[in-house]
């Protein structure tokens, strides 16, 4: 979800620095997916780290 987030803000970005007229508004929209995607990311590794903590109290007893 991140990359294609971050491939439509590359999109969107383009015409601008190339002065050529710029995407469709659903462009933009696209482009929040990278923000989707990177707090996915950062949930999957929170719970990564609570498993882990679970695991080694679980083991220390």
């Amino acid at each position: 979800m991140f990359f294609i987030g971050a491939v439509a803000t590359l999109v969107t970005v383009a015409p601008l620095l190339l002065g050529t007229s710029p995407f469709p508004t659903y462009m933009f929209g696209l482009s929040m997916l990278m923000g989707v995607g990177f707090l996915l990311a950062g949930a999957g590794v929170l719970r990564s780290i609570a498993a882990g903590r679970r695991q080694a109290r679980g083991a220390s007893r």
